[in-house]
């Protein structure tokens, strides 16, 4: 009964588990922000690569800047 009883306060003494579900958690809220930073960047290569072929179509709709 006492190897059990030590078993068990040494498991929960153990911490190895806890750090790594914290590099766990660190790892999935760097990754949701990645993926968040690609969406955004994503729509707006989309419109910059539409509004490029617009102007290689019809070079004199203005596309030129100042």
């Amino acid at each position: 009964m006492m190897m059990i009883k030590r078993a068990f306060v040494a498991f929960w003494n153990d911490e190895a588990g806890a750090t790594a579900i914290e590099y766990a958690l660190i790892a999935a809220l760097v990754a949701v922000a990645i993926i968040a930073g690609l969406s955004l960047l994503g729509v707006n290569l989309g419109d910059l690569f539409t509004r490029l072929a617009g102007c290689i179509s019809n070079p004199t709709a203005g596309c030129m800047a100042p």
